[in-house]
C-alpha cells in the first residue's frame, strides 16, 4: 500500500440516532387522555410541545407520508410506528379502543382522536349542560367534588 492510500482512508461515520429514539417514559411528557382530569385540549397542547421537540411533528400535522420508493421511508415508517405507540400510550382505555386500528398511521389516530372530541361539541355541550342542570350537592362526595 502506498502511503497516500493509507492516509486517504476515512472510517465511516457513525449514524446518529433521531431524537424521538431517547424517549424512555412518555408518562413523564405526556399524562393520559380520560377526557376529564386531563382534556383534549390539553392533552394536544403536551403531545404537540413534545412532537415538536423531538422533530416529529410531521407524523401528526397534515405533511403527507413519503413515497414507499423514497429512501426516506423506511425511516419515516418507524418514527410513525414510534408516535403512534406515544397517541396509544398516552389516551385511556376507552378512547384507545376506540382509535386502535391495524395499519394505522399516527395521524390517522390523531384525526380519529379530533374527532372523538370536537366533531360533536354541540351535543357534547348539550351533554355538559344538562349534567349540570341536574347536578345536587347530595349527588357529591364533597364540595371539591361538586366544584368540579
Amino acid at each position: 500500500m502506498s502511503k497516500t492510500t493509507e492516509s486517504s482512508f476515512e472510517p465511516p461515520k457513525p449514524t446518529s440516532l433521531h431524537p424521538a429514539y431517547s424517549v424512555t417514559n412518555i408518562h413523564t411528557k405526556i399524562r393520559t387522555l380520560d377526557g376529564t382530569t386531563i382534556t383534549y385540549s390539553t392533552w394536544t397542547k403536551l403531545f404537540n410541545l413534545h412532537v415538536v421537540a423531538y422533530k416529529v411533528a410531521n407524523h401528526i400535522d397534515e405533511t403527507l407520508a413519503p413515497d414507499k420508493t423514497n429512501p426516506d421511508y423506511p425511516l419515516w415508517k418507524k418514527l410513525d410506528a414510534l408516535v403512534l405507540q406515544w397517541i396509544y400510550s398516552t389516551v385511556s382505555d376507552d378512547l384507545l379502543d376506540r382509535i386502535l386500528e391495524t395499519n394505522s398511521t399516527a395521524r390517522d389516530a390523531w384525526v380519529k382522536l379530533e374527532k372523538i372530541f370536537l366533531s360533536n361539541k354541540k351535543a357534547r355541550v348539550a351533554a355538559l349542560e344538562t349534567r349540570f342542570c341536574n347536578l345536587t350537592l347530595t349527588a357529591c362526595s364533597s364540595l371539591d367534588d361538586y366544584c368540579k
